[in-house]
């Protein structure tokens, strides 16, 4: 199946204003797009001309963050690249892949600041800005308009079931994706002098097998959380952005439930992709460690020592005292957040039916 994107592009549109009634708005962020990305160009094509020999490097055993948003992929991307296990990507580093650019912007970042699009994220649920470590999914919206940011946001709305257009089985856009976020690691790499890169990126779950064969020597980190956790979890951080900007939970009942539901699919068959690849053996193991989320809050301490063990990452002195810290407060952490499934139209017995699966592999492996 191939998408243009000329056809996002005009889905998108038509989406967002016959949902949401704003017509215009999109139509100047896109003409804003298309200037920042005309820059981008400019700027990659002077990269390689300015720093010729970086493009000659390979990633060198990248690490690679996987699971289902709010499944506690976010906390251990920004420990283990705070810690300096690696470097991951900030948001400015994404919207400006380009070394000179991002030389360039950096001292006026303060500013850009104030009016990024963060300050429509739900910051209650997840805080980000400009400089925050970020999901690297982030980066292939920003370039193409695709991948499961333009379905979880966008195409979720549409009257037409439009999952396939993301769906690695129905349209593989992966030797493109991988290409396009090896050029952004390797640049990231240049820039802050760590040659080894932590990438996080949840729609590995639907695809690992393709990401393994082309990054052979990957480190895959695969989270795993209770849906009855993650999954009202994830709805409520989308539904916070799309609550600021277009006020969410002023829509009709009809609409929130038809995107509700579309987004649940979403967000299900992200767990069930990566089970069905683990448990048929598409996957090698050997380069997969699963990360419960109830350990990196019970037992984090151990749990570090087992991922950095895993990783091949030797254990600094510092390391080691801000692991016991951290554990600590991972013990008495307790969250201020509520998911009420009614909120959403949902149910335990749905959940847990709809995710069967995944109780008896990940989550209660002795009770099948």
């Amino acid at each position: 199946m191939k998408i243009s994107t000329f056809t996002r592009i005009k889905k998108a549109y038509i989406t967002v204003g016959s949902t949401f009634g704003a017509w215009f708005s999109p139509i100047l962020t896109g003409l804003l797009i298309l200037i920042l990305r005309i820059i981008v160009g400019f700027g990659r094509i002077l990269d390689r001309l300015i720093y010729p020999n970086i493009f000659k490097q390979q990633l060198a055993k990248p690490i690679m963050i996987v699971g289902n948003p709010r499944s506690g992929t976010t906390f251990l991307h920004r420990y283990l690249v705070r810690n300096n296990v690696g470097v991951g990507s900030q948001l400015w580093q994404m919207l400006y892949p380009s070394i000179l650019l991002q030389k360039m912007i950096k001292p006026i970042l303060p500013y850009l600041e104030k009016i990024s699009p963060t300050r429509h994220h739900s910051t209650a649920a997840h805080k980000t800005s400009l400089q925050s470590v970020e999901t690297d999914d982030a980066s292939l919206f920003f370039r193409y308009l695709d991948g499961f940011f333009l379905y979880g946001f966008i195409l979720s709305w549409s009257p037409t079931n439009l999952f396939s257009w993301v769906d690695p089985l129905e349209r593989d856009t992966s030797r493109r994706d991988y290409k396009w976020m090896e050029s952004i690691w390797i640049r990231n790499q240049f820039i802050s002098g760590n040659n080894r890169t932590v990438g996080k990126l949840f729609s590995l779950s639907a695809n690992l097998p393709k990401f393994l064969h082309q990054f052979p020597d990957s480190k895959i980190l695969y989270i795993s959380r209770d849906p009855l956790s993650v999954i009202p979890s994830g709805l409520s951080l989308v539904t916070g952005v799309l609550d600021k900007k277009f006020g969410f939970w002023k829509l009709s009942e009809e609409k929130r439930g038809h995107f509700i539901k579309r987004l649940y699919h979403g967000l299900v068959q992200l767990m069930l992709r990566f089970h069905s690849d683990w448990t048929e053996n598409k996957i090698d193991k050997s380069k997969v460690m699963i990360v419960p989320f109830n350990r990196m809050m019970s037992d984090f301490d151990t749990l570090m020592q087992e991922i950095l063990e895993f990783t091949d990452h030797e254990i600094s002195n510092e390391l080691k005292n801000d692991i016991k810290e951290t554990a600590k407060k991972q013990s008495q952490f307790q969250s201020g957040h509520k998911y009420d499934l009614e909120k959403f139209g949902l149910n335990e017995v749905q959940i847990r039916s709809d995710c069967d699966p995944i109780y008896k592999t990940f989550i209660n492996p002795d009770n099948k």
